[in-house]
């Protein structure tokens, strides 16, 4: 027996024709779209990794400024004065502070808390209670070249420039002014 063959009508033909072009627009689309989310991928972690840090806060040494499992941001810079927020490596970590002198300023801290830079009271609205803290540096104390103190915003709590086993900090260890919390949403906000 013969096998009779059915071919298709011109308008079948056409339904066909028109049905694969809109596969391949389709499979274009998709696979365009994933490219450009590859590439703003790519360029948001260079941005993130070259000029503005994302950092998570891990502890609770700068209370009540930044709490633990905040995330901030940070934007490389070199020029840092009193009060600013930066984010530096130590000890394979990256900590976060609050500059408090700069190189060859003097850095006097009284007993009750009280922070004096260059003999005037450092004006500290950030902080909720004054406190020396551990301490084990002769006071008064004058920063290094290169060199920048810093101090927590939890004065009780944080080991920072007041302590030897910290000390002032090299510049060129610090990551960048850290200048937004972008994380949880409530606290989203500049620092300061």
């Amino acid at each position: 027996m013969q096998e009779k063959l059915i071919y298709p009508t011109i308008e079948e033909m056409d339904q066909e024709i028109e049905r694969l072009k809109r596969k391949s627009r389709v499979s274009r689309g998709i696979r365009w779209t994933l490219y450009s989310l590859v590439v703003v991928a790519a360029i948001v972690v260079l941005i993130a990794t070259l000029w503005m840090p994302v950092l998570k806060i891990t502890g609770n040494s700068m209370s009540p400024t930044l709490h633990k499992d905040e995330l901030v941001v940070a934007i490389r810079t070199k020029q840092f004065q009193s009060g600013d927020v930066i984010a530096f490596y130590y000890d394979n970590k990256i900590l976060i502070k609050r500059v408090i002198a700069t190189a060859g300023q003097y850095v006097d801290i009284k007993e009750d808390g009280t922070v004096l830079v260059n003999g005037k009271v450092l004006d500290e609205p950030y902080i909720q209670e004054k406190s020396k803290g551990e301490c084990d540096i002769q006071l008064p104390y004058q920063v290094g070249d290169g060199q920048i103190f810093v101090m927590g915003d939890d004065r009780a709590i944080s080991l920072d420039s007041r302590t030897t086993a910290v000390g002032t900090i090299e510049e060129e260890k610090v990551l960048g002014r850290v200048v937004l919390k972008v994380w949880p949403w409530a606290s989203l906000g500049q620092v300061r």
